[in-house]
């Protein structure tokens, strides 16, 4: 009998799209196509399709802790990402168990507002965001919007996002990837990472008339996979750059919608 192939486990910690574009399934996709074995804590069911968020219903708090509990029993996973947590309480339920000692890579996708425009994060959940869950992570990866709500500032050219970066990373003292997708009139898609010592400055062709609906996590779940299979922050977040930028190239149409194509990329070795 031949020796059976062990694989790596990520966790998500996010909401579900009943459209299969974003959310947890696209963190399983991701997952999946990089070689990792996916596991899921579900904080939100959510009502929606590539155009709209017609409903949100959260999890109760103690199903979102029992799912974490029940993952660490039997599948603990050597790097994790959140999504949509929507909710204060789904946050301290989160912080309060990766405050504990020896937690994997925690990256903090900051998730606040969708693609669609709608709220994917209560107002009150903004504060339990900030003092809670940010200090806890390894990276967080706020997107054009994001970044100017939580740094105060308008960003409109790549310096802002480096001004940025190391704004949030000295405020948090974790590594910051602030995405630069949305910046006006750039032909390049430019993302800064920056840990404190080291800044990378990330870019590829910005591709338009594709939708951007699900880049976010496909993005944050991409670096968690690539931690997942043992490679540095760094790396991890340039490599997942690729992909993500593979993924909007090579975009397919579903029904009448584009949507991201994450499936198995060639990924160097």
């Amino acid at each position: 009998m031949s020796k059976r192939l062990t694989i790596p486990i990520a966790l998500t910690i996010a909401g579900s799209d009943s459209g299969g574009g974003a959310g947890l399934q696209a963190d399983l996709k991701t997952f999946a196509a990089l070689g990792v074995h996916g596991t899921s804590a579900v904080t939100c069911v959510t009502a929606q399709n590539p155009r709209e968020v017609r409903a949100i219903q959260a999890c109760r708090p103690a199903i979102v802790r029992a799912q974490l509990e029940a993952v660490f029993a039997e599948l603990p996973p050597t790097a994790v990402k959140t999504g949509m947590l929507y909710s204060a309480s789904i946050i301290d339920i989160v912080a309060d168990f990766f405050r504990q000692p020896k937690r994997p890579p925690l990256i903090v996708d900051p998730v606040m507002i969708a693609t669609s425009g709608a709220a994917l994060l209560r107002p009150a959940a903004m504060i339990a965001l900030k003092t809670r869950l940010l200090p806890l992570a390894t990276l967080i990866t706020p997107n054009l919007d994001e970044a100017e709500f939580l740094t105060g500032r308008k960003i409109s050219t790549p310096e802002d996002l480096r001004t940025a970066a190391r704004l949030l990373q000295r405020q948090y003292g974790c590594a910051v990837l602030v995405k630069g997708g949305h910046l006006r009139e750039s032909r390049d898609a430019v993302d800064i990472f920056f840990d404190g010592k080291s800044e990378l400055l990330l870019t590829a062709p910005f591709i338009r008339g594709v939708a951007t609906h699900g880049t976010g996590c496909t993005y944050s779940a991409a670096i968690t996979a690539h931690l997942a299979l043992g490679r540095a922050l760094p790396e991890a977040v340039a490599r997942a750059k690729e992909f993500i930028s593979q993924a909007i190239a090579q975009s397919c149409f579903v029904g009448r919608h584009s949507v991201l194509n994450p499936s198995r990329q060639r990924q160097g070795k």
